[in-house]
């Protein structure tokens, strides 16, 4: 992670580790070669944003065990992949985003500007966000 920078050009900060998030399991948004879906986009999980990705096929509720994956819940912090960050913004249904915890890869994909309109700092209980 020391090598990594978020879309701010700072040291990339921890998502989230409870549940434990990131591609390699690690709390953040890190990434490399083998992640080819490139989950680099800190959001924090709303019931809007849950709904929509379930409704085009990417069900993030339910645990599946044998990836060690519990489910997430409104209120978590999860490296989503970029690309899907962005379907859900195109369709109204964007989750805020942790700017100091997006890996600068998910520029690639997305304009900081447009994560810009959905940055948010983490309420201290982001369950409030359902």
């Amino acid at each position: 992670m020391d090598d990594e920078l978020n879309v701010l050009g700072e040291s990339l900060q921890e998502c989230g580790t409870d549940p434990v998030t990131g591609f390699f399991r690690d709390g953040c948004c890190t990434s490399g070669p083998e992640d080819l879906g490139s989950h680099t986009v800190c959001a924090v999980m709303t019931a809007e944003f849950l709904a929509h990705q379930a409704s085009v096929g990417n069900d993030l509720t339910t645990p599946r065990p044998e990836f060690n994956f519990t489910g997430l819940r409104p209120g978590d912090r999860w490296c989503v992949v970029a690309a899907r960050w962005l379907q859900a913004h195109h369709a109204g249904a964007a989750a805020p985003v942790v700017l100091a915890s997006t890996n600068a890869r998910s520029l690639d994909t997305i304009p900081l500007s447009v994560l810009r309109t959905h940055a948010v700092d983490v309420p201290p209980d982001p369950g409030s966000l359902a």
